[in-house]
């Protein structure tokens, strides 16, 4: 979230305000239930940072699992389900991105295939729409990666130490010169086989319009010979629109939205899992974060793309209108078995 009054003419601004795109729950749950929502979310990432230094310590399949765990938990405790979905095609889809041929009008041609190579195992460069706090619990639901966040973020109590621990890899955005640093760290972090997540607007957007995605990160997946994983996050209420008070915008707090948050009942966190966007099939930053934006922003539109199809499953009476769906995890990232082509494969680690 950045303040444009206080930003640098280069610092990614949002014109997105709690007073203009925010608005009243719908369904308001009482202020007893806020309350122990709030209380529970608090002890839930307090339980986070106190067990962080050992989860560190664990092998990474156990580690990744108790960090979604935790995450799926964050959200709970709030009262927020969870979808994730996954777009995935038997062959090269007809147009890039892995999306339905509807969506290709924002997304650039490759301007080649990319050839088969011997590099050594890289990370993929995670990067998603930016709408609110709970992004990072449900970026770390779809797989846990190292965070890229502003070094400021790094200097708060507490929890400054937890998302050190975690990995984040730290940049200055208010320091144009220490860019070339920045960007070679988290190309560091991709060659050694991490993960980085990063949310490239830079900046909150209420989720009805997004920002521009920064070119910059882009240029580390490059510098790496990594895959670009575009991910669209949603947030939506009990009658399927867009839940708009999830947004974390403006001048809102994190107390405020926190509050906010614990009063809607119904909000369904949804990620849709796009292609990679391999090494090679765009030469330069320009273009890869413009396919990676449009992917993204395509994705993101309901109308765009068939329904989720799965195995209904039985869910708990307050939460019986929504449907959650069976299917392979989503850290599996590879070829899908089985699934139709051009499809929205759902997650079971949505669940």
């Amino acid at each position: 979230m950045t303040h444009p009054a206080a930003s640098p003419s280069w610092v990614p601004v949002s014109p997105c305000t709690p007073e203009v795109c925010l608005r009243d729950p719908a369904h308001a749950a009482g202020i007893a239930r806020r309350v122990m929502r709030c209380v529970a979310c608090v002890a839930v990432v307090v339980a986070g940072v106190a067990l962080s230094s050992a989860v560190a310590c664990m092998r990474p399949p156990v580690r990744h699992a108790l960090v979604r765990a935790w995450a799926r938990a964050v959200l709970r405790t709030l009262g927020v389900r969870v979808r994730v979905l996954k777009y995935e095609a038997t062959a090269r889809p007809a147009t890039p991105g892995g999306v339905p041929p509807s969506t290709a009008a924002l997304i650039p041609a490759p301007t080649s295939s990319p050839a088969p190579t011997a590099h050594p195992v890289r990370g993929e460069l995670l990067v998603a729409n930016h709408i609110s706090w709970l992004d990072i619990a449900l970026l770390a639901i779809v797989r846990p990666a190292r965070m890229v966040a502003k070094r400021e973020v790094g200097e708060w109590p507490v929890l400054g130490r937890f998302v050190a621990r975690g990995g984040t890899v730290f940049v200055a955005r208010d320091r144009p010169r220490s860019l070339p640093g920045d960007v070679a760290a988290i190309a560091a972090a991709l060659r050694t086989g991490s993960w980085v997540g990063v949310f490239p607007e830079g900046s909150t957007w209420c989720g009805a319009r997004q920002g521009p995605f920064r070119r910059a990160v882009f240029q580390a997946a490059l510098d790496a010979g990594a895959a670009v994983r575009p991910v669209v996050l949603r947030y939506l209420g009990p009658d399927g629109g867009p839940a708009r008070e999830a947004a974390f915008v403006g001048e809102d707090t994190l107390a405020a939205s926190l509050w906010r948050v614990a009063g809607v009942c119904g909000i369904v966190a949804e990620a849709r899992v796009l292609r990679a966007i391999p090494p090679g099939e765009y030469p330069d930053r320009r273009t890869l974060a413009a396919a990676a934006q449009g992917m993204v922003v395509q994705a993101g539109r309901p109308e765009d793309g068939p329904e989720p199809v799965g195995t209904r499953e039985r869910v708990a009476p307050r939460a019986r209108r929504a449907t959650t769906y069976r299917a392979a995890p989503v850290h599996q990232l590879g070829a899908a078995r089985g699934v139709p082509s051009g499809r929205w494969q759902p997650s079971a680690e949505g669940g």
